[in-house]
């Protein structure tokens, strides 16, 4: 939907309200398994890796060699991580000492790999985002396990499994909620909120290899079989097919090829609400090219700067989780999920604040926020307010320490231009 702008920069009146009329599309776009450490390391302003003299000061036990081994450069565009699920999260916490990572991913044929970061020589566009809008250095992962539970809880803030699918109240918190086939996944999640509230959203999935494996257990970017991803079919980064309400309320049809963002973006159609997955090639998920991989989020966030929608768009570009890299900074307990590990966090917008390190405790639980403060009237996925009950133990968007991500946003500003990239890609 185009939006013509007033004399002051500001949008005019959408089809839906926005309690921020600046803020009227809101774009999530979610890479893989990278660690904030890994990229955002030595980030200056940032909590990163700590240094002295412009060496690292802690290291991690290589039980193979007995060395201990420090945070590294690694100059290379194909990296190998490390195993990244509940037990290896644990391993790598060591209760709060961060020094499993190495011992976790012993098994692999590179376990000293996970101390590897990339820098701005690498990671030039990211880098640049982050230099000219917002980086977010305590964006922890939602969970501390594995790709499907952080898709989970990126849509609905929770992971279940239920005994009767289409029956909520069968659901019990788990982070092995079954295969994502359509009407498995009963619980709540947001677009039963946006769908009652009459506010457009797309889930957009890039076709041609998931992130799920034939045999479970192998997904280390090394091993096993992967299988296909489309908009229409469940997969660990495309959940929603799965779930009850969203066939309930018949909009199985807002899950939609990604290709099509592009398309919406420059004939300003995009819905209020957007979440964009790549497919495995561009997801930076090991062993794929993270160049690659930050080409084609360039090219997203490109085409949503070139769209008539630029002027009442934020976009916030984050990673699902850490993928056995190193992060020295130890995630706060939340529930029995999580948190996990930190993941790097981006803030694109005309209205975003310049050159501004965000330290709000942050996970994908502000994501929901935010667009329940935007869209809905600060309506939660409560079971007891939002006309869907299930047995969730807790509300994540409630919880006290949560940041608010319109501290991000400086309203007073002119809004900025779009900062146009080089080298980027379109997803095919």
């Amino acid at each position: 939907m185009t939006l013509a702008a007033t004399a002051s920069g500001a949008p005019a009146a959408a089809m839906w309200h926005s309690s921020v009329p600046q803020l009227q599309h809101i774009i999530i776009i979610v890479q893989e398994n990278r660690s904030f450490d890994s990229y955002f390391g030595t980030y200056p302003g940032a909590n990163g890796i700590p240094m002295h003299n412009g060496k690292p000061t802690i290291c991690n036990p290589d039980p193979n060699t007995g060395k201990c081994i420090a945070s590294y450069l690694d100059f290379h565009d194909i990296n190998y991580g490390g195993p990244h699920d509940p037990p290896s999260f644990r391993t790598d916490l060591d209760g709060g000492k961060m020094d499993g990572f190495i011992t976790a991913a012993k098994g692999y044929p590179f376990p000293d790999k996970v101390m590897a970061y990339h820098d701005g020589t690498q990671l030039t566009n990211y880098w640049a985002y982050a230099q000219q809008y917002v980086l977010q250095d305590e964006m922890f992962a939602p969970t501390n396990a594995y790709s499907l539970p952080e898709h989970l809880f990126l849509v609905s803030n929770w992971s279940a499994y239920c005994s009767f699918p289409n029956n909520p109240s069968t659901c019990t918190s788990s982070f092995v909620p079954g295969q994502p086939l359509t009407g498995t996944y009963g619980w709540t999640d947001i677009t039963w909120l946006l769908h009652a509230a009459h506010v457009p959203w797309k889930y957009y999935v890039f076709g041609g290899q998931s992130g799920d494996v034939i045999n479970p257990g192998e997904d280390d970017g090394i091993h096993g079989i992967y299988v296909k991803q489309d908009a229409k079919i469940g997969s660990q980064w495309n959940p929603l097919p799965a779930f009850s309400d969203v066939g309930q309320d018949g909009q199985l049809n807002d899950i939609v090829p990604g290709k099509s963002f592009y398309k919406d973006a420059a004939a300003g159609t995009l819905p209020a609400v957007s979440w964009v997955i790549p497919d495995a090639i561009y997801s930076e998920h090991p062993p794929n090219s993270v160049k690659t991989g930050m080409q084609y989020v360039t090219g997203l966030v490109n085409a949503a700067m070139s769209s008539p929608d630029w002027h009442s768009t934020a976009i916030f570009i984050t990673w699902d989780e850490w993928g056995g890299f190193f992060d020295h900074v130890a995630p706060p307990t939340v529930d029995w999920a999580g948190y996990g590990f930190r993941v790097p966090g981006l803030v694109i917008s005309p209205w975003a604040q310049h050159n501004v390190v965000d330290h709000q405790t942050l996970s994908f639980d502000a994501y929901n926020k935010l667009i329940e403060d935007l869209f809905l009237g600060s309506q939660r996925l409560d079971p007891t307010t939002d006309g869907r009950p299930d047995p969730r133990p807790d509300v994540r968007e409630n919880y006290p320490p949560l940041g608010d991500l319109l501290n991000d946003f400086d309203f007073s500003q002119r809004p900025r231009p779009p900062m146009m990239l080089p080298n980027a890609i379109i997803h095919p």
